[in-house]
């Protein structure tokens, strides 16, 4: 079944909660709900740990916050993990590494148009992760294989477990690490992440996206044969606007955007309203249209969400939850105005 568009929300699911019940009835408030990460409530909850269940190597500290790579212990682990390679259970999310996961999938979401998961991103994940020389495992050549098709394992068991539950689930890759692969400085060019995430994205069942809420190449974005791409339109907006002929390929082969236009930070959020994140959002697509990308072809295949996540508001939480509130808000005006049921 394909993602629906027509101007739906969602969001990201890192939130600042520490009550699983509340983090999980925002979620739900939405069209498209998903199951929250949340780093507060403890460390099992962050999203490289998370990911890092069952990986090799891999040094846990619990007390200190830390996660750091073995190579000693990779090398140890690796076979019994290679043993155990079509065993859906080694990839799947523990109740220990997330309280909301299990939750959710005991949940009759049946009503809901689709439903999401997510997973931290292999080039995410591996730039985070220093093994003992304060590398980033992400330039071991012989850990970085395994790493794509290790990830691209979870991403496929999470999936198959949401589709269980709703036959229209889809997944995020979590990538916020894809800014930094266009730097000279980052050590990892991008072909070489070109050619890891095409393979990467052909070990991975649909549908399938990428979330970020950095400013990468977009049209490298853009040609990596993706589902669904959602990315902080507020901050970036114009900028992606520009990638005009790539925008248009990504919508053509049946892509589906997610415009994050709504801020969760609490200064810009207290400086906007709905109507003028309305009008902004407008503006954007009015330059596509002129361009040659009919707004309502964009509408179609456009989903709304929040711009980024947010864990360090003062208010705590109160701003993440005004900013689902806005998201339901701005979705119900422009789906009006475009006359969307």
């Amino acid at each position: 079944m394909p993602i629906p568009g027509n101007l739906l929300t969602t969001a990201m699911a890192v939130m600042p909660h520490r009550d699983v019940d509340r983090a999980l009835e925002a979620a739900l408030s939405l069209d498209i709900p998903f199951w929250p990460q949340l780093p507060h409530l403890n460390y099992y909850e962050d999203m490289y740990v998370q990911a890092s269940e069952h990986f090799p190597g891999i040094l846990l500290d619990m007390e200190n916050r830390t996660l750091r790579f073995s190579t000693e212990k990779f090398i140890q682990e690796l076979p019994d993990i290679l043993a155990r390679f079509d065993d859906p259970s080694l990839f799947d999310i523990s109740p220990a590494y997330s309280a909301v996961y299990h939750r959710f999938l005991q949940l009759d979401l049946s009503e809901r148009p689709a439903i999401r998961g997510q997973l931290e991103g292999p080039v995410s994940f591996g730039f985070n992760v220093l093994d003992e020389e304060e590398r980033p495992i992400l330039f071991n050549d012989t850990v970085r294989p395994f790493m794509l098709e290790f990830m691209a394992k979870r991403v496929n068991v999470q999936l198959a477990r949401l589709k269980e539950i709703h036959p229209n689930a889809f997944m995020f890759v979590d990538e916020p690490g894809l800014q930094f692969i266009f730097s000279a400085m980052s050590g990892y060019n991008h072909v070489t992440a070109q050619n890891d995430l095409e393979f990467f994205f052909s070990l991975i069942d649909r549908p399938r996206g990428i979330h970020l809420c950095g400013n990468p190449d977009w049209d490298f974005l853009l040609n990596l044969d993706l589902d669904v791409l959602s990315l902080d339109m507020y901050s970036n907006g114009e900028v992606f606007v520009s990638y005009t002929g790539a925008i248009r390929r990504f919508l053509d082969r049946g892509g589906i955007l997610i415009w994050g236009m709504v801020p969760t930070n609490f200064e810009p959020f207290e400086s906007e309203t709905v109507e003028s994140l309305e009008e902004r959002l407008l503006v954007l697509w009015q330059r596509l249209d002129e361009k040659g990308i009919d707004t309502d072809y964009l509408v179609s295949r456009s989903l709304l969400s929040p711009a980024t996540c947010c864990l360090v508001n003062p208010d705590g939480t109160a701003t993440v939850e005004k900013a689902f509130e806005a998201i339901r808000e701005l979705s119900t005006r422009l789906r009006k105005r475009f006359g969307l049921s």
